[in-house]
């Protein structure tokens, strides 16, 4: 997997800005970085078992903690800080993100929730 080579928050925007060797560059909105945590509190405990996220609109990051040479924990500003974003699993997040990101609001919609603009 390509290695990260650089990080910028854009907290104005709530945008984390990833960077890798590869030349790939993604553009992750903060909501969709929360949405998606590795956390076991989103992800569940094994299959079929994640939370459903709602209300995660106008979340931002507040702190960006590396972790080793292999992650960085994030630090939402509603409290949520338990996930490690490791470099294989941003750089998942950014590859995939027009997918994940459409899964995700089938999900919200299927549920009866509709995003605030």
């Amino acid at each position: 997997m390509p290695n990260p080579t650089e990080l910028n928050l854009h907290q104005a925007s709530r945008v984390l800005e990833v960077t890798f060797d590869d030349g790939s560059r993604f553009r992750l909105p903060c909501e969709y970085l929360r949405v998606h945590s590795p956390s076991a509190e989103v992800q569940g405990h094994g299959p079929g078992q994640g939370v459903l996220q709602v209300n995660k609109e106008e979340v931002n990051i507040t702190r960006i903690e590396p972790v080793g040479n292999y992650a960085v924990r994030l630090y939402f500003d509603d409290g949520h800080h338990t996930g490690l974003y490791t470099w294989d699993y941003l750089y998942e997040l950014g590859a995939n993100k027009d997918d994940y990101w459409q899964k995700y609001l089938d999900r919200l919609a299927a549920a009866g929730y509709q995003r605030r603009a």
